[in-house]
């Protein structure tokens, strides 16, 4: 990267997290004011995320599409985590999923699909089913036999009912304590799923890298979700191009300074975090790394080292003659 487009980075990042440092912080006069800017900052705020520059098939000399898993329980990847509750704490701090799932409620996010590889698109409704899972214990069952209320309730799955049914058997006397539900929030991912390319542009003469699709990852909502054993799912996969805006309005704490939040795009596009490679794109239909590394998990950490220094090799193969 030459000088010139090193200072435009920096500035742009430098602009961008001070007009999202909390506004009026200073000023206000009451709670209500912190956060709202004056007319004068609305004005001069031009602050958008740094557009991607434009780049011709024909300028890529070499490039491999990656698959990634970030896993939150790293302390460096703990931006993306925290936090947890969302309940005593501001309204400008969100963990990543948070953001996710409100902007695709909010139809911010539109580009929401059922796989890395953007084929089936997935509706909010879609996703929200896959969250919450509402069951009936085997006391429940039983308390509604008591109760004479079997044939009222025949054409209900006591393993899946719906919040309208959970209610409507609280109030004919099933005591809330009998009715299990299951939800993901943002405390439940426990790790994160990333698409990206890597690629040699021929133009600046630089191995470079372009992030595609995430994906949050959690247990399954059908098991206990609070469960170590319990199977991961991928609960959805969006197209990162189209989140951008989102996430660049969107700030993930600083520990360094406060005053200064870092947004999840800048963080996700500056590769602020730790990653394994699982998967490359291959002559074998794409196989993941665990698929022909069985059991061992020390040969897979390292066959996932050596996809990242063939990637690495793509620039300093081009210098040699």
């Amino acid at each position: 990267m030459n000088i010139r487009s090193f200072l435009i980075v920096i500035i742009s990042f430098l602009g961008g997290v001070a007009s999202f440092a909390q506004a009026n912080l200073l000023n206000a006069k009451t709670p209500k004011q912190i956060g709202i800017k004056s007319a004068a900052q609305l004005i001069s705020d031009n602050d958008k995320p740094l557009a991607y520059g434009y780049v011709d098939d024909r300028d890529i000399m070499m490039g491999k599409t990656v698959w990634e898993i970030i896993d939150l329980s790293e302390r460096i990847n703990f931006p993306l985590y925290f936090p947890k509750d969302t309940v005593n704490i501001g309204s400008d701090r969100r963990s990543l999923f948070n953001v996710l799932i409100k902007a695709i409620k909010d139809e911010k996010i539109t580009e929401v699909y059922d796989d890395s590889y953007f084929n089936t698109k997935k509706s909010y409704k879609d996703i929200k089913a896959s969250l919450k899972h509402t069951s009936l214990s085997d006391v429940g069952r039983t308390k509604m036999n008591d109760l004479g209320l079997t044939d009222k309730y025949k054409d209900i799955n006591p393993e899946q009912i719906s919040s309208e049914d959970a209610q409507n058997l609280i109030k004919d006397g099933i005591d809330e304590q009998y009715i299990l539900t299951n939800e993901i929030t943002g405390a439940e991912i426990s790790k994160y799923k990333i698409k990206g390319y890597w690629y040699f542009d021929s133009r600046q003469s630089e191995l470079k890298y372009r992030l595609l699709g995430i994906c949050p990852i959690a247990n399954d909502v059908y098991s206990n979700i609070n469960d170590k054993d319990a199977a991961d799912v991928d609960l959805f996969w969006v197209f990162f191009p189209d989140a951008r805006n989102v996430l660049h309005s969107s700030k993930s704490f600083n520990d360094k300074n406060s005053s200064m939040p870092i947004s999840f795009d800048q963080i996700l596009n500056s590769r602020r975090f730790n990653s394994v490679i699982y998967q490359e794109e291959n002559v074998y239909g794409d196989r993941t790394i665990v698929s022909y590394m069985k059991d061992n998990a020390q040969n897979q950490l390292l066959e996932s080292e050596r996809v990242k220094e063939k990637v690495r090799n793509f620039e300093e193969n081009m210098w040699n003659y």
